[in-house]
C-alpha cells in the first residue's frame, strides 16, 4: 500500500502542488456490490446485472457502473492523502470525468492522484486532483476525473 500523505494545513498542501500519489491497494469490484449500486441508484441495465445475457453482449460479461467507479474515489482518497489542522473538506464536485475502458466486474481497481492546484476562495481553498484509476490487466484507465475538494482552515 502506498504511504498516506499527510499534508500539515493549506499552506502545506500549496507547497505540494504537482505531488502525485499512489497507487492505492487493489480493490476488487464484485457482482455483489455492482448489484447493490445498482439497487441503490435504480440503474439496473443488463450490462451491469444480467450475467447471463451480458456473457452474450458487447464486454464478453457484466461491466461496473462508470459511476460506481468514480464512487471509490472517496474510499481511496484517505489511502493517498490526509489534510490535518483544518476545519474540514467537503467534496466540491468534478470537472470532468471519463471512462475510457469498460471495468469488468471482478476486477481489481486501484486509483492514483496528482495534486493540481490549489486557489484561494472565500470559505478557504479549493483543491483540484487529478484522479486515475485503472483495472488490473486492462492498459488503458478505467476511469479518470478531475475533481475538487474544499478545505476550510
Amino acid at each position: 500500500m502506498a504511504e498516506v500523505k499527510v499534508f500539515n494545513g493549506v499552506d502545506d498542501l500549496k507547497a505540494n502542488v504537482g505531488i502525485e500519489l499512489g497507487p492505492t491497494d487493489w480493490f476488487e469490484v464484485t457482482q455483489d456490490a455492482v448489484n447493490q449500486f445498482a439497487d441503490a441508484t435504480g440503474d439496473h441495465q443488463w450490462i451491469h446485472i444480467d450475467v447471463e445475457k451480458a456473457k452474450q453482449g458487447p464486454f464478453g460479461g457484466t461491466i461496473v457502473h462508470g459511476f460506481m467507479t468514480l464512487s471509490l474515489l472517496p474510499m481511496f482518497s484517505p489511502m493517498l492523502s490526509s489534510v490535518e489542522n483544518v476545519k474540514m473538506g467537503v467534496n466540491y464536485g468534478c470537472d470532468k470525468v471519463r471512462f475510457p475502458h469498460p471495468t469488468p466486474v471482478g476486477s481489481k481497481v486501484r486509483a492514483t492522484a496528482k495534486l493540481v492546484e490549489v486557489t484561494d476562495i472565500a470559505m478557504g481553498s479549493r483543491a483540484t486532483w487529478d484522479w486515475t484509476i485503472e483495472a488490473e490487466g486492462i492498459d488503458k484507465p478505467v476511469c479518470v476525473a478531475r475533481m475538487l475538494s474544499v478545505v476550510v482552515p
